[in-house]
């Protein structure tokens, strides 16, 4: 049976994608916003097709910057899922078959770590987020975690950016909470949900072999009220949103 609904599922997820790939080659939309939209919609039947559920709670970010822990990339369909939002991710997912090309035309700004220019190109990929009224979703520990920590350490370069533009960030966390049926079987989030060192296609297996998911995203009430040391000191700064993040996993 678990043989058999990791083939049904990872079929059905299939058919989602290239159902959408053509979509996008069809319509090509051409603005952010309708590039944000296109996404939203996808990443809804994504979700629905693998049987992930997901509660909200607090008001959602309709535009601003939002933060938010990262334990795997069913992070980045919840987030799209819940409205349209533009994301910023490493310039590797660019180079990755078909999610890369999905992932530029729904109008994602990548960033290089290490190479000149890549945070000034950023930079000027969030602006355009922010003047197109949609929401710029990052995630500052730069990879994925495991769970063992709330978070990994905050990276500052995009923190920095988003304080110097003077736009409001919101905090967001997200956790995801498996099936009694699954946990019966010894499935865990460590293994079976959250992506640490195992490849994509390894990943996507064990995870089509759950009988469900549920997922909470708290949002924070508020932007993140950052003292003066962070707005000057970057490193400071990454520390405080941090520790706004963290804050909202007791109410999650």
């Amino acid at each position: 049976m678990s043989l058999l609904r990791k083939l049904y599922r990872t079929t059905k997820v299939i058919a989602h994608f290239s159902y959408a790939a053509v979509e996008l080659a069809v319509t090509q939309p051409k603005t952010r916003a309708a590039r944000a939209a296109w996404l939203s919609h996808f990443c809804g039947r994504v979700l629905r097709a693998m049987e992930v559920s997901f509660a909200v709670v607090g008001p959602v970010p309709m535009q601003g910057a939002v933060v938010s822990n990262h334990l795997t990339y069913i992070d980045i369909i919840l987030h799209s899922a819940i409205r349209p939002c533009v994301f910023v991710s490493k310039i590797e997912l660019r180079s990755t078959p078909l999610l890369g090309w999905m992932s530029m035309m729904s109008g994602t700004v990548y960033v290089a770590r290490g190479v000149g220019g890549s945070a000034a190109k950023a930079a000027e990929g969030m602006a355009k987020g922010f003047r197109d009224g949609l929401p710029v979703v990052f995630f500052p520990e730069g990879t994925t975690g495991v769970g063992d920590e709330p978070t990994l350490p905050f990276r500052s370069g995009l923190i920095a950016q988003t304080l110097e533009a003077e736009v409001p960030i919101v905090a967001a966390f997200i956790h995801y909470e498996l099936s009694p049926k699954d946990v019966a079987l010894g499935k865990t989030l460590r293994e079976n949900v959250h992506w640490g060192k195992q490849s994509l296609i390894s990943h996507l297996w064990s995870f089509s072999g759950l009988h469900a998911l549920k997922a909470t995203i708290q949002f924070a009430e508020a932007p993140i009220a950052f003292s003066e040391e962070a707005i000057l000191h970057r490193k400071i700064a990454a520390v405080e949103a941090q520790q706004a993040v963290v804050a909202l996993k007791s109410r999650t």
